[in-house]
């Protein structure tokens, strides 16, 4: 191997190895993704340990009330492996691999321990627990006997990670090497040059990530299908569209495991392509200022689709909108009846075609009567056939997942993890800002409004952020930002208060007359049933906003997004876009190899650039 065909980039405390000749992908800006996923894993294993012991702690003084009621212990010999196991499924809890002897203790010694192992291999667990490869010999003496004392001291299993799409394997020993208290972490691919890439980066990181890290060459549906509730991380981060893996992903996480999913094809959710998005997502997209948000919503209910389809279930605890893709992280668990809430959490959009307003339409909805509860389809249509405030037609979109898209506790938790670690982050500043910002959000209103788009309808002067923000919380509502817009408004008021609002600001801030039939003419021809109170209110500026906190960052270079796929070159439309000096750049690594044809037409293409 030539050095001097390789440059070494150091991310984190990971260094890998690139080809000169972008023959494996790597792209620079999924800093500020890699540094997240590593801020929520952290945080992960934490909560997976607070959750073990207190389930633990529950299994002790469960035993100790039967062993008080029946010292002779015959009420051990009642309790039954099956309903333990089926009641931590139907409570969506973490499955762990934990034989039956630590939910009973030393009481339990006279329960058969077939069933238990029976059911371990039936969820596709397996009792061992350590993989074996084709590379390590099978110890039969040790490793069973080590199993078996972490099994007896009731230990929680280091988490097994799974890289689906590896490329540079950049990830995996970031995740490897900064990640405190993390197993195995199974980097795939399914390109050769890659996994050759992968391996020589693990080996160039040290005996760390070589004691961690496993690289494999395979289509990671086929793998994650071949190893069901294995483990307890899945990162999903695909060059486009990650829908043809969400079935075999949401079968290869441990229940209350957590999936990480990235999503860069944004001109499709967004609605650039509808059709395309029903296609892969089974939802279809509006291009409401919103859109970023909804496409955060439609992945998720893609999710869900794929969970309920083998009784499973997710729980959001981080959603984001970052650089020129959305992330999604969700919990996985499994259970009959708590699937069934799955309509209740998601609505079809109502956008109107003149204005900003827009509805929601749930799918479904529950009657309660004494101890039973009945699900039945949402009540509709929500919206009349056009629209109360403009008159115009609506757009239907959907469904979307319309419950909270984040855990705040989690959030609260992830953002003094990264607050604590700040020298271990090298996209500190960009995912603290971010975080920031999620942490402020209203976490039950779905989507959002854009101040500047209400006042085009109505073309008028727009009022400052903090007096709108004012006059909805003097309204008695509640109101915040959204990190997926500087400009966006969450709120919990209805479009006729918000219209309000506006009219009584345009009656303090006249506008030119309009044609009668512009959406703007209409709504202003209304009068104001709400008198709106436009003094400043104690809550109008967030707490980030009154220390002066950054919340949203420019990009940290020109050019920050998705480079060239693995394998590509720079074209005539890159050399348009990126300048003279940018082709320089890249002209640099290969003028040894280049023929002199080539290297003169280059040189030409950029005289006639400089010269334009």
């Amino acid at each position: 191997m030539d050095l001097d065909d390789y440059t070494i980039i150091k991310e984190g405390k990971a260094e890998i190895l690139m080809h000169n000749k972008n023959k494996v992908f790597f792209n620079k800006a999924q800093v500020h993704n890699r540094d997240l996923s590593i801020a929520v894993l952290r945080t992960f294993i934490s909560k997976r340990k607070e959750e073990h012991e207190a389930r633990l702690s529950r299994r002790t003084k469960s035993v100790q009330k039967v062993s008080d009621k029946d010292a002779s212990g015959s009420a051990v010999e009642e309790v039954s492996d099956k309903p333990a196991v089926d009641s931590e499924k139907s409570n969506g809890e973490c499955e762990e691999k934990i034989s039956h002897k630590d939910a009973v203790g030393s009481a339990a010694e006279e329960v058969s321990n077939e069933p238990a192992v029976d059911n371990e291999i039936f969820n596709g667990e397996c009792e061992a627990s350590e993989e074996i490869t084709e590379d390590e010999p099978c110890n039969i003496s040790e490793e069973p006997m080590k199993t078996t004392e972490r099994k007896v001291r009731g230990e929680l299993e280091p988490p097994r990670v799974l890289e689906a799409l590896s490329a540079s394997g950049l990830r995996a020993l970031r995740y490897a090497r900064e990640v405190e208290g993390i197993g195995k972490v199974v980097a795939l691919d399914n390109d050769k040059a890659s996994v050759e890439a992968c391996r020589r980066n693990i080996k160039f990181n040290g005996s760390v990530a070589i004691s961690k890290v496993e690289s494999h060459l395979a289509d990671a549906r086929v793998y994650m299908l071949t190893h069901p509730k294995e483990f307890d991380m899945v990162d999903l981060d695909p060059y486009g569209s990650p829908s043809i893996f969400l079935d075999s992903a949401i079968q290869s996480v441990v229940d209350g495991g957590l999936l990480m999913c990235t999503a860069t094809d944004m001109a499709v959710l967004c609605g650039g392509n509808g059709e395309v998005c029903y296609s892969k997502y089974g939802s279809y997209p509006l291009r409401g200022k919103y859109c970023h948000e909804m496409a955060l919503r439609i992945l998720l209910a893609c999710i869900e689709s794929h969970a309920n389809r083998y009784k499973r279930y997710i729980v959001p605890v981080l959603s984001v909108r970052m650089d020129f893709y959305v992330r999604v992280f969700v919990r996985v668990y499994t259970s009959a009846s708590a699937m069934k809430n799955t309509p209740l959490k998601l609505s079809y959009v109502y956008q109107c075609i003149g204005c900003d307003s827009f509805h929601l339409q749930p799918i479904g909805r529950t009657i309660s009567k004494n101890s039973s509860v009945r699900y039945l389809p949402g009540f509709g249509p929500t919206v009349p056939q056009e629209c109360s405030d403009c008159g115009k037609k609506f757009n239907m979109g959907g469904p979307i997942w319309s419950a909270s898209i984040h855990d705040q506790e989690w959030v609260t938790s992830i953002v003094e993890g990264v607050k604590s670690m700040k020298d271990q982050y090298p996209a500190y500043d960009h995912i603290s800002a971010v975080l920031t910002t999620i942490s402020e959000e209203l976490p039950d209103v779905p989507l959002f409004l854009s101040l500047h788009n209400l006042c085009a309808t109505l073309k008028c002067t727009s009022p400052q952020a903090v007096i709108f923000r004012s006059a909805v919380i003097n309204a008695g509502y509640r109101i915040s930002g959204t990190h997926v817009n500087p400009l966006g408004l969450k709120s919990d008021a209805p479009m006729d208060v918000i219209w309000d609002i506006m009219r009584c600001w345009v009656k303090i801030h006249p506008v030119k007359a309009q044609a009668p039939d512009q959406p703007g003419s209409v709504i202003l021809a209304k009068e104001p049933v709400l008198q709106a109170n436009f003094a400043r209110a104690v809550a109008s500026l967030s707490k980030a906003q009154a220390k002066k906190v950054a919340r949203f960052l420019p990009n940290p270079e020109r050019h920050w997004g998705p480079k060239l796929r693995a394998g590509r070159q720079i074209t005539r439309k890159h050399v348009s876009l990126l300048g003279p000096e940018a082709v320089n750049g890249h002209l640099n690594h290969e003028n040894s190899g280049e023929p002199e044809a080539k290297r003169q037409k280059t040189e030409e293409m950029e005289a006639s650039m400089s010269i334009s």
